[in-house]
């Protein structure tokens, strides 16, 4: 462990990891033995208290602090006085479509019950129920679109876990109101473009199924 810090901070001893790890802000493992086991974290922490001391001459308390903050997922304070710990800037969720992905047209499909059935690898009957239960409908030509193979396939994954059409309707239900709050939203004067918009409830959407599955 030693090795790996005393390049970058030549004064380092074994007396001082000690005393920090003493001051509770390291705490490594132990071996059957009795011996500190430091793992790539606990160097990592190592050397963020020891730059701290060194760049910034920063008291433990303020460390210990800023530790705490890094333990919770926040960025330890800039320099700045009075700089406190902050979440880490927003990054876009790769599994949310980008802005372009919602505008692109789907591809002009135009689909038999039957053939739908097989593009989505479900039985005929399941294409009913899912079309009585308002999840995907043919348009004015009587043909299903692409959007409905989307929907098809989807819902036959869910049905292996033994779902049924019936018990999909609630996610018919949460779209339209979603789609409703759309369309008042991108109406009216000076609000973000309708893809961004929708962008973002699909955003809001996923955060609160992630966490009800976490907490749950």
């Amino acid at each position: 462990m030693l090795s790996q810090l005393q390049e970058e901070f030549p004064d380092l001893t074994i007396s001082k990891v000690r005393f920090l790890d003493a001051q509770g802000l390291v705490s490594p493992g132990r071996t059957p033995s009795g011996y500190r086991r430091y793992s790539a974290r606990d160097v990592e922490r190592l050397r963020f208290v020891l730059a701290c001391q060194r760049d910034r001459f920063w008291p433990l308390k303020v460390i210990r602090e800023a530790l705490d903050a890094y333990d919770r997922g926040l960025e330890p304070p800039a320099e700045a006085p009075g700089a406190r710990p902050k979440a880490p800037a927003a990054a876009d969720d790769p599994d949310l479509p980008s802005t372009a992905d919602i505008d692109r047209p789907a591809r002009a499909l135009r689909l038999t019950a039957v053939e739908l059935a097989d593009a989505a690898g479900v039985e005929r009957p399941v294409i009913a129920d899912l079309d009585s239960f308002g999840l995907i409908h043919t348009g004015g030509d009587g043909y299903y679109d692409g959007q409905d193979l989307q929907v098809a396939r989807a819902a036959g994954v869910l049905m292996t876990y033994g779902l049924q059409a019936r018990h999909l309707r609630p996610f018919r239900l949460a779209a339209d109101r979603e789609i409703g709050l759309l369309d008042q939203l991108s109406s009216a004067p000076g609000t973000a473009a309708r893809a961004d918009v929708l962008r973002q409830c699909l955003a809001l959407h996923l955060a609160l199924v992630r966490a009800g599955a976490r907490s749950g």
